[in-house]
């Protein structure tokens, strides 16, 4: 889950739905993006960050409080 970035969207008065309108996708999909069961694409990170806090680092704003998965 990225929670810093729930926590932006929240200050910056985003919503789940108008975020997902604006980077073109669906709520649900957004949603598992958010609870890290689906991963950001470059595009769609690049936008949000724009969106949401550009002055902000994407790797603060992308921290995920989940164990990174192994590749195997």
């Amino acid at each position: 889950m990225y929670r810093i970035l729930r926590g932006e969207m929240v200050k910056a008065n985003i919503s789940v739905s108008k975020l997902s309108s604006q980077i073109g996708v669906t709520d649900k999909t957004l949603r598992n993006k958010l609870n890290g069961e689906t991963d950001f694409t470059w595009p769609e990170a690049l936008t949000i960050r724009r969106i949401v806090n550009p002055n902000m680092d994407m790797e603060e704003l992308f921290q995920s409080d989940q164990p990174e998965k192994e590749v195997v």
